[in-house]
C-alpha cells in the first residue's frame, strides 16, 4: 500500500509547536502543501477569541469559521490578546474538540500552535518544535508588522515577544513545552527554504 493511500484511509497528523515568530506558520503551510495535507493555524482560534472581546469563554463557544477571516488577527494587539485568553482553561477546553477533529481528518493534517504535540495531539505521527532566539523572532515580527502597515519599533516588539514567551511557558494549563519525541528545529540562523526543507525531511522520515 502506498504512503498516500494509507494516509487517505487512516489520516496522518503532524504537530508543530513553538513560540511566536519562530517560523512555524510558514513551515506548517509549506509542509502541508508539500504532502497534500490540510493545515490549521490553531493560534488563529485564540487570536479570534481575544479580538472578539467580551467574555472570552462565550466567544470561544460561539466561534465560527468566519471569525477566523478577520483582517486584524495578525496584529500585535490580537497576538497579545490571544496569549491572555489562552491561559483560561475554559477557553482551551471549548476549542479542543475542533482541533482534534481537524487533526483526525482523512488525507492528513498539519496543526501548528503551542500545545499541539503535548495536549491536542499527543499521539501525532510527527512532532516538531520550531524555535529561534527572541531577538531573531522580534526582528521577523517587526518586519511582518511593518509590511502589514502597523507602526511599531524593535524594542517594543522584543518586549512583547519576551512577555508572550513568559505567559505561554508559565501558564498552568497546557504550557508551551517541547513534546516528548519532538524534533527540535532552531531557525535562528536558517533561511526559510532551509527550515522548510528540514521540516519536510523530518516528516518524510516518519511516513
Amino acid at each position: 500500500m502506498s504512503a498516500v493511500s494509507k494516509n487517505e484511509q487512516s489520516g496522518f497528523t503532524v504537530a508543530i509547536d513553538g513560540p511566536a515568530a519562530a517560523g512555524k506558520g510558514t513551515i506548517s503551510r509549506a509542509v502541508a502543501a508539500h504532502f497534500g495535507f490540510a493545515h490549521l493555524d490553531t493560534g488563529l482560534l485564540y487570536r479570534a477569541v481575544g479580538a472578539m472581546g467580551g467574555d472570552p469563554v462565550a466567544a470561544a463557544r460561539r466561534l465560527s469559521p468566519e471569525d477566523l477571516a478577520r483582517p486584524d488577527l495578525r496584529s500585535a494587539e490580537a497576538g497579545q490578546a490571544a496569549s491572555k485568553v489562552a491561559v483560561i482553561p475554559e477557553v482551551r477546553a471549548a476549542l479542543v474538540d475542533f482541533q482534534r477533529s481537524f487533526a483526525r481528518r482523512m488525507g492528513g493534517a498539519v496543526l501548528d500552535g503551542r500545545d499541539i504535540g503535548t495536549v491536542i495531539c499527543p499521539e501525532a505521527d510527527v512532532k516538531l518544535f520550531v524555535t529561534a532566539s527572541p531577538e531573531v523572532r522580534a526582528a521577523r515580527r517587526l518586519k511582518e508588522l511593518r509590511d502589514s502597515g502597523f507602526a511599531t519599533d524593535f524594542a517594543t516588539v522584543l518586549a512583547d515577544v519576551r512577555a508572550r514567551d513568559a505567559r505561554d511557558a508559565g501558564r498552568a494549563t497546557a504550557p508551551m513545552v517541547m513534546a516528548e519525541g519532538a524534533v527540535l528545529l532552531d531557525t535562528s540562523a536558517m533561511a526559510i527554504d532551509e527550515a522548510v526543507a528540514a521540516a519536510i525531511a523530518a516528516v518524510a522520515a516518519r511516513r
